[in-house]
């Protein structure tokens, strides 16, 4: 917990697996928490307020983002697919978010990247936010662009962001592999809070990760944003050695840190 509260935070992508997840704990944080999703997902509960928005629409989002003292992005395209969605949610969408952080004078964004940006290297290495990006599909590489765009951003206009490259957040992990990738709800918020408060973050790019003994990310440089996960996949060790004993490591998704997503797709777009 932090003593830091803001007046309105903005979560976009609200209706999302992890917006939703975020949405009742971003609350304790702030006066106000306003939720952005592209489709109605319901009611207004106390102390938030809705605003339906499509990301690529640039006025939408100008509008959205009026009065708001820090925003965390979890909107967008989350998978695998199509250029055409990928390019209006991810690259259209993130340009006028940041263009519309940089009207309103937003000084601090978390940006939901994704451990897709570095899929491509083998899960025999440990990298850090310092290696180059080698993304595995359209998805890592439009993540790619949205944390060169916050190192734009940052560098001419001065909103620093801090771009979380989320491993596999869910309540438990379901593989082998998440057993290096997994980030679970809690440390999930941990991350979030720390990315938001802390003091100086300039663009930095920190992978979100429990601490799990098994890890392919050395989140070193990333230490002056304060998390410190507290939660460890190594609880369901057993039960997911169990379930799955042996990695086939014929299959490409054995072999790269991108799991499945180095052979999902290509998609053809449809006119």
């Amino acid at each position: 917990m932090t003593p830091i509260r803001f007046g309105r935070l903005l979560l976009t992508g609200a209706a999302g697996n992890l917006g939703r997840e975020l949405r009742p704990r971003l609350r304790r944080y702030c006066d106000t928490l306003r939720l952005s999703h592209r489709r109605d997902f319901g009611p207004a509960e106390p102390g938030e307020e809705i605003v339906l928005a499509h990301l690529e629409n640039k006025a939408a989002m100008l509008a959205l983002l009026e009065g708001v003292d820090a925003v965390v992005h979890m909107g967008g395209v989350s998978t695998e697919q199509p250029w055409q969605p990928i390019l209006e949610s991810n690259i259209v969408g993130a340009y006028n978010l940041y263009e519309a952080a940089r009207h309103h004078r937003v000084w601090r964004i978390v940006f939901a990247s994704s451990n897709h940006v570095t899929g491509f290297y083998r899960q025999d290495q440990v990298i850090s936010p310092r290696d180059p990006a080698r993304p595995d599909g359209l998805y890592g590489l439009s993540k790619a662009f949205g944390e060169d765009l916050a190192q734009l951003y940052f560098d001419r206009f001065g909103i620093e962001t801090v771009s979380l490259r989320i491993g596999s957040s869910y309540a438990e992990p379901k593989d082998r592999r998440m057993l290096a990738t997994w980030l679970s709800f809690d440390d999930l918020e941990r991350l979030v809070v720390a990315a938001l408060t802390a003091p100086v973050v300039g663009h930095s790019v920190i992978y979100g990760i429990s601490d799990n003994a098994t890890t392919w990310w050395d989140n070193t440089p990333a230490r002056h944003v304060g998390y410190r996960p507290q939660d460890s996949s190594d609880t369901f060790r057993a039960a997911v050695e169990a379930r799955q004993p042996r990695i086939d490591l014929d299959d490409p998704a054995a072999r790269y840190q991108g799991g499945a997503f180095v052979r999902t797709g290509p998609f053809e777009d449809q006119a």
